[in-house]
């Protein structure tokens, strides 16, 4: 996919927010349509079949949030939140729920191309080299086709989850701070809080490790970052983790 091509759907019941985004995008050479509520937005997300969605929290007949996770069980949609609701709280529940990345209104025009542009490189042909799979005993990560399995059960894992983990996994033992995992996984200089990259982590854990509260694949570094521990076989042939 180029990514100027890339097709985007916009939905927010604000007519004003929706025309000024799809004019900028437009001039990018993006394919755009917009929705203003969830029933609208479900209906073109069939037709358009779009690879990003910018997506408000607060619709007159749905929840973002929803319709987030709606989309996502029927493709592998990036979700880009962009909402007046911009409290910890909500940013780590449109993270948690799947979305890519979160932006809060007002916002600026640039910064909201930025977010775009980053979230649709993660599309980018991957190389051979990164197309190779990365096998841990039973967690097995497979960039070609964007899975991971353990104990061969599918993980769902969001976007950008895959992306975080797949990093880590590629730099085994490697301290890496918060700062060089947005930069080569959200790839552009994030300026919001860093936390975001804890939130991500948290939802990885929970779906691969044996014990979320005690990781053993993902290592917190304390007042640094996290490191990929591979697990290691001992000489029964069961793995440590």
């Amino acid at each position: 996919m180029t990514m100027a091509f890339a097709k985007i759907l916009v939905v927010d019941d604000d007519p004003a927010i929706r025309n000024l985004i799809i004019r900028f995008l437009s001039q990018k050479n993006y394919q755009m349509e917009s929705a203003h509520d969830g029933k609208t937005a479900l209906a073109l997300f069939e037709q358009f079949n779009p690879d990003l969605v910018i997506l408000d929290v607060n619709l007159p007949d749905a929840i973002g949030y929803n319709l987030c996770q709606e989309m996502q069980r029927r493709t592998d949609v990036f979700v880009l939140f962009l909402t007046s609701r911009g409290d910890a709280e909500d940013k780590d529940k449109g993270f948690k729920l799947g979305g890519d990345d979160y932006l809060t209104k007002p916002f600026d025009l640039q910064e909201l191309e930025n977010r775009v542009g980053a979230i649709l490189r993660r599309k980018r042909e991957v190389t051979p080299t990164e197309q190779q799979r990365l096998v841990f005993n039973n967690l097995v990560i497979d960039p070609a086709r964007r899975e991971v399995t353990l104990h061969d059960e599918l993980v769902p894992l969001t976007a950008l989850e895959f992306d975080l983990l797949h990093f880590l996994a590629c730099h085994p033992g490697q301290v890496l701070r918060r700062s060089e995992l947005i930069q080569e996984v959200w790839e552009y200089d994030y300026v919001g809080d860093q936390r975001v990259v804890d939130v991500h982590i948290g939802q990885i854990r929970k779906k691969i490790e044996i014990d979320a509260s005690d990781p053993k694949l993902i290592q917190t570094i304390r007042g640094v970052g996290y490191k990929f521990e591979a697990p290691s076989i001992p000489q029964n042939g069961k793995p440590t983790a």
